[in-house]
């Protein structure tokens, strides 16, 4: 029997879906939304091998969410286009709407007291004009060094205890980091707020301010 005009384009619809269906995968989108990286570098980041990590990519790129380049000896992969994130935030909005171990995993997060409502990206960037936030990026060093948004400070977990007594008790802070997937931000906050913080985390991470079409700013600390 031939097959439809529509069965032929649900079984492309059915190959995008089939390659979000991965644990690993989201992993290395997650990734590849804050910048382009070499197999072995993603390998890394995810504690995929080398052989894993680039099967998997390559399903990725059959659904057409990512490419790929060479360089040299090395396969560079980036995401095709910006529609990826927003892919990765509905299929985690969804989830976070309709799965109750979503949102037992997420408030388990926060401890015992309720997580504050997430800033939107709109309102920060008018914070950050009056001077009236702290920005903390929770990300590795070398993603920071990738692209940050511009005023934002580089800290991850293990640095917070320590950075503490350079933050302004006065002061709002706000913690962002990869994305969607990302739970840096909301340990950050968790962790602030047990502190006598009044912290919260950016609606979104990295990717989805530069989605925007926002200014981003590469290199270390200023």
């Amino acid at each position: 029997m031939p097959t439809s005009p529509k069965q032929a384009l649900l079984k492309e619809y059915a190959l995008v879906a089939q390659a979000l269906a991965a644990p690993a995968r989201l992993m290395l989108l997650e990734q590849l939304a804050q910048t382009e990286a070499a197999v072995e570098t993603l390998a890394r980041k995810t504690g995929l091998t080398v052989a894993n990590a680039s099967q998997h990519l390559q399903q990725l790129r059959r659904a057409g969410l990512v490419t790929s380049r060479r360089a040299g000896k090395a396969v560079i992969y980036r995401l095709r286009d910006a529609r990826a994130i927003a892919l990765m935030g509905l299929l985690s909005a969804v989830a976070e709407a309709n799965l109750a171990q979503v949102t037992d995993i997420l408030d388990g997060l926060s401890g015992d007291a309720p997580a504050p409502e997430p800033i939107t990206r709109a309102d920060l960037v008018r914070r950050l004009a009056q001077g009236t936030v702290t920005l903390l990026d929770i990300r590795p060093e070398d993603e920071f060094a990738a692209g940050h948004i511009p005023g934002a400070r580089n800290a991850t977990l293990a640095d917070l205890d320590r950075l503490l007594p350079a933050l302004d008790p006065e002061a709002e802070i706000v913690a962002y980091c990869r994305g969607p997937y990302c739970i840096y931000a909301h340990q950050a906050v968790a962790l602030l707020r047990n502190r006598g913080f009044n912290a919260r985390r950016m609606d979104g991470g990295l990717p989805e301010w530069r989605a925007d079409g926002r200014a981003i700013l590469t290199g270390g600390q200023s």
